[in-house]
C-alpha cells in the first residue's frame, strides 16, 4: 500500500526496524525506519511520509507519555508505549507466578499506571478455589479483580476497557490469545496482515500487537512470559511496586531501610502482625535478592 505524504499513525505491530502503522484514516501501512537510532514500538505515535518501494518511512515519534518494559542485564524491551493501564492475566490452570504478577505489577506501578487482575477458566471449579487463594495476597491492594472464561464470554472485562489502551501481560498458557479473539473477533486476520506486512511470519507472534476493541477502548495483546526482568529498576523501585509498603517506609528505624534484613523494619512488623500479607514480603525480598544477584554476577 502507498502512503500518502506526510500522514499521522499508530504503531500497531513492530519488529526490529519493520513496523505496521494504522495511519489516522485507518489505512494499514508498512513503514520502515531511516536509521537504528529510530525504534518504534507499539503504541508509538508516528509521523510518516511516502518512499519508494511502497514502503512509508518514519519522519518522527512523538514523544511518549509512558513505556512498558521489561529489562535483563544487557538489554531493555520496550514492550509498548503510550498505555493507559496494565492487564495482568492469570488462570485457574495451568498454575501461575505469584513472582511474575508481582514483577508485572512493580513495571506498572513504576510506569505509573493503574492495573487490574483477570482471573482467567474459571469454569474450572475445582482449581478455582485455588487460584483465589493463591490470589489472596493481592486483595484489598485496590486492584480490582474480574473472572472470566475468555475463551467464551468476555463481557465481565469490557467496562474497565472502555475508553483505556490496556496492556494485556501474562505468562505463557494463561489464555491470551483465546481471550484476545473474544474481544476482537477480527484478531486472527490481524494477525494474518501484521505477518504478512511485516514479512516475519513466526518472528511477528513475538512482537507486541494493538487491537481495536470499540471506538473507545483499544488492547495490546503482548508474548506469554516465562520471566520479567527487573535489571533497570533499583531496591527502592522495586519496593515503590509493591503499594502497601509505602505507608510504612517512613516507620522503619532506618531511612535507607530495604526491608530485607535490617533491624526495626516497618513492613517486617505489618508482616509478623497480619497487616500486610507476609507472603507480598516473601515475594518482594525473592525479587530483590534475584536482582541484586544477577547485578554483582556481571
Amino acid at each position: 500500500m502507498s502512503a500518502a505524504p506526510a500522514c499521522g499513525g499508530t504503531v500497531v505491530a513492530a519488529f526490529g526496524r519493520q513496523s505496521l502503522v494504522r495511519s489516522d484514516d485507518g489505512e494499514l501501512l508498512q513503514a520502515k525506519a531511516r536509521n537504528r537510532r529510530t525504534q518504534p514500538v507499539c503504541g508509538d505515535r508516528v509521523l510518516l511520509s511516502s518512499a519508494s518501494g511502497g514502503h512509508a518511512v518514519f519522519e518522527a515519534l512523538d514523544p511518549r507519555r509512558n513505556v512498558f518494559a521489561r529489562s535483563s542485564q544487557h538489554r531493555t524491551k520496550v514492550l509498548a508505549a503510550n498505555v493507559t493501564q496494565v492487564v495482568v492475566l492469570v488462570a485457574c490452570e495451568p498454575s501461575f507466578s505469584e513472582e511474575l504478577m508481582c514483577r508485572f505489577l512493580v513495571a506498572a506501578e513504576n510506569a505509573r499506571l493503574p492495573a487490574l487482575l483477570v482471573l482467567n477458566k474459571v469454569d474450572l471449579t475445582v482449581r478455582r478455589d485455588q487460584a483465589l487463594k493463591a490470589l489472596e495476597p493481592f486483595r484489598g491492594l485496590g486492584y480490582p479483580l474480574v473472572e472470566l472464561v475468555g475463551k467464551r464470554d468476555a463481557q465481565p472485562l469490557l467496562p474497565y476497557l472502555h475508553r483505556h489502551r490496556s496492556l494485556l501481560a501474562g505468562q505463557s498458557g494463561m489464555g491470551k490469545s483465546s481471550l484476545i479473539k473474544t474481544l476482537v473477533p477480527q484478531a486472527e486476520v490481524r494477525i494474518g496482515e501484521i505477518s504478512h506486512f511485516l514479512d516475519s511470519g513466526r518472528q511477528s507472534t513475538t512482537a507486541a500487537r494493538l487491537y481495536v476493541v470499540d471506538e473507545a477502548s483499544e488492547i495490546v495483546d503482548t508474548p506469554g512470559v516465562s520471566e520479567f526482568g527487573l535489571a533497570g529498576f533499583d531496591v527502592r523501585d522495586i519496593a515503590a511496586g509493591f503499594r502497601e509498603f509505602a505507608a510504612l517506609a517512613g516507620s522503619c528505624r532506618f531511612q535507607d531501610c530495604r526491608h530485607l534484613t535490617e533491624p526495626g523494619c516497618a513492613v517486617q512488623q505489618a508482616a509478623d502482625s497480619g497487616s500486610i500479607h507476609p507472603r507480598r514480603l516473601q515475594l518482594y525480598r525473592r525479587i530483590v535478592e534475584q536482582e541484586l544477584t544477577l547485578r554483582a554476577e556481571r
